[in-house]
């Protein structure tokens, strides 16, 4: 018997599979806390990255029935630094899209929602559902495993296009900064790990080195930024209710990148509805070996500070190995080395990130 199929927050992974059932005839129900989607974000540029399978993003959104009605940049050319010098990097197809996040025009959030309305799905604004009454949470961070924070900045803009990513302690600790820009619209943001009373000199001092490297044309800017939730060990169900997204913890512990596992995830927890399957054994082959694999690079990418971030990945390094597209496949699948440094990591990142859920 198709029923009513409730699910909290409208963000990717809640709309994902909202579309999902709805078009395999579900009558479904998305309660969103918020006036409209995407409101947690400003107009912030986001890459939805393309690296981590072999299907590019946008053919494997297709194939879930979801649309690509948003604004797209491939970017095959990108840069890194470290502050001082540019390393360019080519990649053999778009290393990432990026895409805007809000409740602006054009957005992957405002595109979401539109598909969703048009598929039958009912969208109640400024609604919360209690744990009981939920289907699918998909509530985005986990307030209590917050590790990582964003601070930054989206402007109009004289600039190119580019995609530039600074390595840089002062500017990022232990993470990145970066300078994204599409069509005369630019974000400069940084983002900190474990010690977020950083996130303001880090960004500061992000801006700063910048424009030592562009002709940093800077107008109407507008804050945006965030926090990112991350568990170690994804948390699929709760009582009833299947979790997705950052609520299942299915965030990236080594660069933050997420919206193609909250898409994706929520896609299979409505196929398990729809199929009448175990979410659980859908979910689980897939995102566990990705966030162990986090786990190893988060451990891989600290132990290497002190030599610099640069030396990680600047293009000296990747240009010796060609396209770097394979090298961060690589990086991101659990095999080969992983297994046998994961026990080392796991141990490191328990004692270094107290706030991830094991």
């Amino acid at each position: 018997m198709i029923r009513t199929v409730r699910i909290a927050g409208s963000g990717p992974s809640g709309m994902s599979a909202a579309i999902t059932l709805a078009k395999a005839g579900h009558t479904v129900e998305v309660h969103e806390r918020n006036a409209d989607a995407g409101m947690r974000f400003h107009g912030d540029l986001q890459g939805l990255e393309n690296w981590s399978e072999d299907t590019d993003v946008l053919d494997s959104l297709r194939s879930m029935g979801i649309s690509v009605n948003f604004d797209t940049t491939p970017f095959k050319d990108i840069a890194v630094t470290d502050g001082s010098t540019i390393w360019p990097i080519s990649c053999s197809r778009p290393g990432f899209y990026l895409v805007k996040r809000g409740n602006v025009a054009g957005s992957i959030d405002q595109g979401l929602r539109e598909q969703a309305l048009a598929a039958g799905v009912r969208i109640r604004y400024k609604s919360a559902l209690t744990e009981q009454d939920t289907d699918i949470i998909a509530t985005g961070p986990r307030m209590g495993e917050v590790p990582a924070i964003a601070k930054g900045i989206v402007f109009e803009t004289s600039l190119p296009d580019m995609a530039l990513g600074m390595f840089n302690d002062k500017a990022a600790h232990l993470a990145y900064a970066y300078l994204l820009v599409t069509g005369g619209y630019g974000c400069l943001c940084s983002m900190v790990c474990k010690d977020l009373r950083l996130i303001n000199p880090c960004f500061e001092e992000a801006k700063r080195l910048f424009a030592t490297l562009v002709d940093l044309d800077i107008r109407q800017p507008r804050n945006v930024g965030g926090v990112g939730s991350i568990s170690a060990v994804p948390e699929f169900r709760r009582g009833h209710a299947l979790l997705v997204g950052e609520a299942a913890g299915l965030q990236d512990l080594m660069w933050g990148f997420g919206m193609r596992n909250a898409l994706l995830s929520g896609h299979l927890a409505a196929q398990s509805i729809i199929q009448g399957a175990s979410y659980e054994r859908l979910a689980s082959p897939v995102f566990t070996p990705r966030l162990k694999a986090g786990v190893v690079n988060r451990y891989i990418w600290e132990r290497w500070a002190s030599k610099g971030y640069a030396n990680v990945l600047h293009g000296k390094v990747l240009e010796r190995k060609g396209d770097p597209l394979p090298i961060l496949n690589k990086m991101y699948t659990y095999r080969g080395m992983h297994p046998l440094i994961y026990p080392f990591a796991k141990r490191y990142i328990r004692k270094q990130y107290p706030m991830i859920r094991w």
